[in-house]
């Protein structure tokens, strides 16, 4: 499992950015669905955002179905929310919906491509109902967009 350190100052809100399989081979597999960046990439620029957000990023990418799980489960109190990219477990994985379920923070559900105008089996998502949000088709943008909701939601909760 990958993981890159927590920025270091602290910042305020703390969202934990979580990758799952394959999304570790970004910039290099699929440019038509998923973009030229990298994940490393796309997690700098996400890092940027945050900073002028006031929020506080951890990166984690695995390819395994368990090791997103226990990170699910622990990251509450730690972090005060979830970005998660699945990947190929959004249409597979009832472990991770029930991880999502019992985290005890809100999890937005993120895709860079658009799931629905893609093969029939990418159209279901475990993941959906159980997270507080979907955003999907935007490219590394729709993990920004979530970033821009957990901030919203910290604002309108001070």
């Amino acid at each position: 499992m990958a993981h890159a350190k927590d920025p270091g100052k602290e910042r305020g809100m703390k969202i934990l950015v979580l990758n799952g399989p394959n999304l570790n081979m970004l910039g290099r597999r699929e440019s038509e669905h998923y973009g030229s960046l990298t994940l490393y990439e796309i997690n700098r620029r996400l890092d940027k955002l945050a900073e002028e957000l006031g929020l506080e990023l951890a990166f984690a990418q695995s390819n395994h179905e368990g090791e997103l799980v226990d990170l699910l489960q622990e990251a509450s109190p730690q972090y005060a929310g979830v970005v998660l990219n699945a990947g190929g477990y959004t249409h597979t994985s009832v472990a991770i919906r029930d991880a999502v379920l019992c985290c005890g923070v809100p999890v937005v559900e993120v895709h860079l491509s658009q799931p629905a105008a893609r093969e029939e089996f990418r159209r279901f998502s475990y993941l959906s109902g159980a997270c507080a949000g979907t955003v999907a088709g935007f490219g590394w943008r729709s993990y920004a967009l979530a970033l821009r909701w957990f901030a919203a939601l910290r604002d309108e909760e001070k």
